[in-house]
């Protein structure tokens, strides 16, 4: 999705409020916002056979982006996503969920029918009232220890471990649950998550274009996660493909474009109770057109280099990025080399340093929550491709803030 919204952004004081906010947290809080509050747990408890319950899984948020220069406009986000599902448990190793999911923007009551994140525009003119809302349905079956199977909706968004440059965390937010087909490996040495997010289905003689996206994300450990220094090299790809055999469209009617990434890195476990942990990881990133001129640029690259650390209840990240007519299919337009809100603008090497602060707190089970700030230095660029050609920008600032509430209680129906 590229905007949701155009609310004018709040005022700077905001950031600073949840900032603060978080601060008084402080002693019950322990770090990693993606683990505690945006990712799912996957794993299949076999002493649930034979249960039927009731769920609820709901993110609540508001996040305000202050965004200056001409990668993009700031925009604010407040809202929430509800699923609401019944699953049962047929098999120890099987589970079935089936419901609802939706959307909703505060202030919004008309909601654009079309999949929330980067799709073709053809169905913009067709609207939704009170709530985006989708069917909900997942079938999952554990194979064994180390091996799962997902048909339906997927464990998506930050359960893939993509980088962002790759992946904005701001889909966990907005963006459509993922449907199609996942697989899933987990073991000591090597993870593997493989999946198809089936985007847009056509019909014989539709008007639009078939679209999925397939991914990869593994990660090689060469040593225990748990030793006091641990090393791992991360691999990540995404392809995404518009077309289809039976596509009515003629003129540059396929499209398909590729990220991609490949990283060192490495985990010093301290054993300290105040200064835990730190991490360090160093990724080459790739973009590729291999068919279509949806895009400005065929072909480009990128470097990103971050580091974090947790320090008593919180983690302090940082960043740096520097890309050549890189373009990402659903990362932050700030690690792009072209501007989505000036038409025509793109940007020579563009770069940046990034700082972050969060905090996350897991209020009981099925309840966490989590605050952050982001600090954003765009290094001075030059212009290319409008009128302003060849002007070179001064370095400029934009931050975002936000805070977030994941409910998910399960409620017990019949054991049979």
């Amino acid at each position: 999705m590229k905007r949701v919204l155009n609310i004018s952004c709040l005022r700077t004081s905001l950031c600073f409020l949840f900032c603060w906010a978080g601060i008084s947290f402080v002693p019950a809080l322990h770090a990693q916002i993606p683990d505690r509050v945006f990712k799912t747990d996957y794993r299949i408890d076999p002493g649930k056979k034979g249960e039927l319950s009731v769920e609820i899984d709901n993110l609540s948020f508001f996040k305000d982006n202050e965004y200056t220069g001409s990668f993009t406009k700031g925009y604010t986000l407040p809202g929430l996503w509800l699923q609401a599902k019944a699953v049962y448990y047929p098999l120890e190793i099987l589970k079935l969920e089936a419901g609802v999911h939706l959307q909703r923007f505060w202030g919004a009551n008309r909601y654009p029918n079309m999949a929330y994140q980067d799709i073709a525009r053809w169905k913009g003119a067709q609207h939704q009232k009170g709530f985006h809302a989708l069917p909900w349905f997942r079938a999952h079956v554990a194979l064994s220890d180390h091996v799962d199977i997902v048909l339906g909706d997927l464990y998506g968004a930050a359960n893939h471990n993509l980088i962002e440059p790759l992946y904005s965390p701001e889909l966990n937010l907005i963006a459509d649950p993922e449907m199609g087909l996942q697989l899933l490996y987990n073991s000591r040495r090597f993870d593997l998550d493989a999946w198809v997010n089936w985007e847009s289905f056509i019909f014989k003689n539709d008007v639009h274009q078939e679209a999925f996206t397939f991914g990869l994300s593994t990660r090689f450990k060469f040593n225990d996660p748990d030793s006091r220094f641990h090393f791992y090299a991360p691999l990540q790809a995404l392809a995404q493909h518009r077309g289809g055999e039976i596509d009515t469209i003629r003129t540059n009617s396929v499209q398909t474009l590729m990220n991609g990434s490949v990283g060192v890195g490495g985990v010093w476990n301290t054993g300290h109770k105040i200064f835990k942990r730190v991490n360090v990881e160093l990724d080459v990133a790739g973009y590729y057109q291999q068919a279509g001129t949806l895009w400005t640029f065929d072909n480009g690259s990128g470097v990103y280099a971050r580091a974090s650390a947790d320090i008593y209840d919180f983690r302090v990240k940082t960043s740096y990025w520097k890309c050549h007519q890189f373009i990402s299919m659903f990362g932050s337009p700030f690690y792009g080399a072209v501007s989505t809100f000036k038409e025509g603008l793109t940007f020579d090497n563009p770069s940046q340093l990034y700082l972050g602060l969060e905090y996350s707190r897991e209020l009981a089970k099925g309840f966490s929550l989590g605050i952050d700030l982001d600090i954003y230095e765009h290094l001075p660029v030059v212009f290319r491709g409008t009128d302003q050609n060849g002007y070179k920008s001064f370095a400029q600032t934009s931050f975002s803030a936000g805070i977030y509430l994941r409910v998910n209680p399960s409620f017990l129906i019949k054991k049979f």
